[in-house]
């Protein structure tokens, strides 16, 4: 009886959060030099950006140039919100040392742990990562997500690692992870969200049903 009335209770606080949840934050991974990607890769890049603006998420990006510069400059251009990850370890260093932009961004945080480091950083702050073209660094951004089996996004067709993802993942033996593909930004964002959404709610019916011993008991403490 007071496992079903916990469960009762839990189901309503639920159902709260979900009402009240934070926005989704959606990074955005791709190649600092585009000049080996698909031709139309920074356009596209510049309409994930649009859409997550749209769709009243946040941006996330490593504060770099490139596909993710473009993207901070589509979410920008829409009214949304772009929160960057810097390797400085001070606005100084981001713009003299590492030479990175400042522009189209609400928030750069400075992490001063180098690039593998912010990589990290940045990858376990968002809710979700989007893949366009992309390099090794992109690679390390996009197995660092796989491992922790966070929700990814693969823009098709832009070059570079993005249209690597498929093979890689064939060799490495290990599953599928939580990957969606499209050549479509739209349609990429939005099959993104619902993997997100489907995430979070496998994660919430887990809270919701407590373990049981094997006499049907739920587990104390």
């Amino acid at each position: 009886m007071t496992i079903k009335k916990d469960k009762e209770k839990l189901s309503e606080h639920v159902d709260v959060m979900v009402d009240y949840q934070p926005k989704y934050k959606i990074c955005i991974s791709g190649a600092a030099d585009t000049g080996h990607c698909a031709i139309d890769a920074p356009e596209k890049a510049e309409a994930i950006g649009r859409v997550v603006a749209e769709r009243g998420m946040i941006l996330v990006t490593g504060a770099t140039i490139g596909i993710p510069y473009w993207a901070a400059k589509g979410a920008k251009q829409a009214g949304g919100i772009v929160i960057g990850f810097s390797p400085a370890a001070s606005k100084s260093a981001h713009v003299h040392s590492y030479r990175l932009p400042v522009d189209f961004h609400d928030l750069i945080i400075y992490t001063g742990f180098d690039y593998s480091g912010r990589n990290l950083i940045l990858t376990r702050a968002s809710d979700g990562m989007i893949t366009v073209c992309g390099r090794m660094g992109t690679l390390n951004e996009f197995t660092i997500a796989f491992e922790d089996r966070k929700p990814q996004g693969v823009l098709t067709g832009t070059g570079g690692m993005a249209d690597m993802m498929p093979e890689i993942i064939d060799k490495a033996h290990r599953g599928q992870g939580k990957i969606v593909y499209d050549a479509d930004p739209e349609k990429l964002v939005d099959k993104l969200v619902a993997l997100i959404q489907e995430d979070e709610k496998v994660k919430y019916d887990r809270r919701v049903d407590p373990p049981v011993n094997s006499s049907g008991a739920g587990r104390k403490g």
